[in-house]
């Protein structure tokens, strides 16, 4: 599958921002999605993460409380709604689609997006 995020940008701390992601090529209600950030000279880590039908979501505990993944199948669309944002949140955020419904870790992950980067200033 294609991924193609978008709405990264320059924002203040405590300020706002929601990610898209565009998917194509697969029936994007068939699999799970999520998100990974890198900051420079970090790992790549786990943000969030949401099931085929949207039932189930799952966050780290670094967003959790403040981050908010949701997807419209109709529109093969993935969302992160990021509210009270951090300094330390600024990465490239990575859209990633999964091999399965349910969202079962990194492991199963199957197709990366390009990134967009999210930069929070203090």
């Amino acid at each position: 599958v294609q991924l193609q995020a978008s709405g990264g940008g320059l924002v203040q701390a405590g300020g706002s921002l929601r990610l898209s992601c565009a998917a194509s090529g697969r029936t994007f209600s068939n699999y799970a999605m999520g998100w990974f950030r890198q900051a420079p000279g970090t790992e790549r880590e786990f943000v969030a993460a949401i099931s085929w039908s949207g039932g189930n979501t799952y966050y780290a505990d670094s967003v959790k409380g403040r981050f908010t993944i949701s997807r419209d199948n109709a529109k093969n669309t993935v969302y992160l709604q990021m509210n009270s944002l951090k300094p330390e949140d600024t990465a490239v955020y990575y859209c990633v689609a999964s091999s399965s419904r349910g969202w079962i870790g990194a492991r199963y992950v199957r197709d990366w997006g390009q990134g967009t980067q999210v930069t929070v200033s203090s």
